[in-house]
């Protein structure tokens, strides 16, 4: 497989990353405790921090780190052992926190929280600390989040493409 990692980002433990997605300066992914799964064509910007939580008697079986196919995770976001489906915006500087699942086609706008377990329904913007359902999104705003994914295609192929081995 093939994917951009920026050689100040670090990749730890079971991380699989698939094809066409780019990681950015200065992330942080740490699979150490549970598995982390990021699918194609995904970008992870700046200075964000992906992780998982372990198994214990708090929480049974651990919960992993799920992010799906042309998401893009803005600068400086923290997602927590939680899901996000494709085609979906974290907006830069979000908390996503263990469990909550971020539907396809959602947009979560800067600086948002999603609280444990919360279920953020696509289709819409997003917003606030806690994180509350806005508006419905406009037929740009659906279209911007194909871009968005196939720009950072483009802009991690300016830069040496690493091989990344499942």
């Amino acid at each position: 497989m093939n994917a951009y990692i920026d050689e100040t980002a670090l990749v730890i433990g079971d991380v699989e990353i698939d094809d066409d997605t780019s990681v950015w300066p200065m992330c942080v992914i740490r699979g150490d405790i549970h598995h982390i799964r990021i699918g194609s064509r995904t970008n992870i910007q700046d200075g964000s921090v992906l992780h998982v939580t372990h198994d214990s008697e708090y929480k049974r079986g651990g919960s992993p780190l799920i992010i799906g196919h042309e998401v893009t995770v803005g600068h400086q976001a923290t997602l927590h052992a939680c899901t996000v489906e494709d085609q979906c915006l974290i907006g830069m500087g979000s908390i996503v926190l263990d469990d909550a699942v971020i539907e396809s086609g959602a947009m979560l706008g800067a600086g948002s929280l999603v609280n444990p377990g919360k279920i953020i329904e696509g289709g819409y913007l997003w917003l606030g600390r806690p994180a509350r359902r806005v508006r419905k999104l406009t037929d740009k705003e659906k279209a911007y989040l194909k871009y968005s994914a196939a720009h950072y295609v483009k802009l991690q192929r300016r830069h040496q493409v690493s091989p990344l081995v499942k």
